[in-house]
This record gives structure tokens, C-alpha cells and sequence, in this order.
């Protein structure tokens, strides 16, 4: 099973910007993070596996182990507001990020696909 480490850099009244490392073997892949500041959830390792979101209506990763918490995403979004409470990623590697990830359909593809593979 995959593993995300999300490490936070910064935060504001409205988003937590911060890093996921996924490990694939002896690779890795680190993508900037967006969260809703009022929904976040701790620093630290968390288990991910993918499975169906009834929400999004396709298999997307789900973080697991987060204490008092269940159905934590990770996927698309361009602003904290898309987050209540999962983790929204780019595949841009570690970049500041002010309210918003620039992300690009292809990219988000890539991390979805490298998690899926280490599933």
C-alpha cells in the first residue's frame, strides 16, 4: 500500500499550503498541497488507498488513519474553498502557492496514476 507524508509550509484565515511525498520504491514523488484552513488535517505519514468516491463518482486515493476522521480525498481543486477536508495536490513539485494550485489535467493525472501504481 502507497503511503502520502504531508509536511505544511505555511497558513493563512482561508488555506495550508504544504508538501505530500508519496515513495514509489526507491523513487519518489513530492507535490505541493492546498487545504481549507478549517478543515486540516495533521502533519505526518498516512496510509492511501485507492478506492470508488461517491462524491466524484471514479476511484480516487483515499487517506487513511487520520484520527476521528474518515473519507479524506486527494484530488483537484484550485482554491481552499474545494476542500473540505481532503488534500488537494499539484504535480508541480515543491513551489509556493498563494489560495490556489495551478493545475493542469495531465499533471494531476500523473500523481493519481503513480499512486495507483504503488497500490
Amino acid at each position: 500500500m502507497a503511503t502520502i507524508h504531508l509536511i505544511r509550509t505555511s497558513k493563512d484565515n482561508k488555506a495550508v499550503r504544504g508538501t505530500a511525498t508519496i515513495p514509489i520504491g526507491a523513487d519518489k514523488v513530492v507535490c505541493a498541497t492546498l487545504e481549507n484552513s478549517e478543515y486540516i488535517i495533521p502533519e505526518g505519514t498516512y496510509e492511501l488507498k485507492n478506492t470508488m468516491s461517491p462524491k466524484f463518482k471514479k476511484i480516487l486515493p483515499l487517506v487513511c488513519g487520520v484520527r476521528g476522521r474518515s473519507g479524506i480525498r486527494i484530488h483537484t481543486g484550485t482554491k481552499p474553498e474545494h476542500s473540505t477536508g481532503c488534500v488537494l495536490v499539484s504535480a508541480f513539485g515543491k513551489q509556493q502557492i498563494i489560495d490556489f494550485i495551478n493545475q493542469k489535467a495531465k499533471q494531476n493525472e500523473k500523481v493519481y496514476l503513480t499512486i495507483s501504481y504503488a497500490d
